[in-house]
Order: C-alpha cells, then sequence, then structure tokens
C-alpha cells in the first residue's frame, strides 16, 4: 500500500474549516481513481496538527494515476482554498509489521 497523508494546522475558523471540508473535499478526494480508503484524524497532542487526512492506494502506480488525474487536480485546488496557517504534505510506501 501507498499513502498521501495531509496535515492542516491552525485553521482560522476550525468548526468552518471542518464544516466545509466535508461538505466539498471529501466528495472531491472520493472521485479521485485508485483511493482505496479515505481516513480522517483529529490529532491530540502539543504540536499536532488540527486534521490529517489520509488517502490509500493500492500500490505506488495507483498513486502515482490518482495523484496526476483531473480529479485530484480539483481537490488541490480545493485545498488551496482553506484558510489554514500551514499544510504538510507527504507520500510513502506503507509497511505493515
Amino acid at each position: 500500500m501507498h499513502k498521501l497523508t495531509v496535515q492542516y494546522f491552525e485553521p482560522a475558523d476550525g468548526e468552518a474549516f471542518l464544516a466545509d471540508y466535508r461538505e466539498r473535499h471529501v466528495p472531491l478526494v472520493h472521485a479521485v481513481p485508485g483511493v482505496q480508503r479515505f481516513t480522517l484524524m483529529r490529532p491530540r497532542g502539543e504540536g499536532a496538527p488540527y486534521l490529517v487526512a489520509e488517502l490509500w492506494f493500492v500500490d505506488g502506480d495507483a498513486m502515482k494515476q490518482g495523484l496526476s488525474s483531473p480529479e485530484m487536480a480539483a481537490a488541490a485546488a480545493d485545498a488551496e482554498t482553506y484558510d489554514v496557517a500551514r499544510r504538510a504534505m507527504f507520500t510513502g510506501e506503507v509497511e505493515a509489521l
């Protein structure tokens, strides 16, 4: 499995951010080809992001195709509209132990 992780930090209005994210962004992500699983987490702890989104793909090729799709471009454009202090995004292969 391969995964794209997106971390959102310090939204200007947390409740409005979550409402918009669930209403607008989630359907866009569900349309991305090759996404096997899409999860959200509200982590706790000092320095933790406000929201973590994870998009899971069966392998690197599926992730590459999904990330280069028009559907991902639409999701990425939407992500740019959120009023957050910063966003961190990274990909990687997931190893089950």
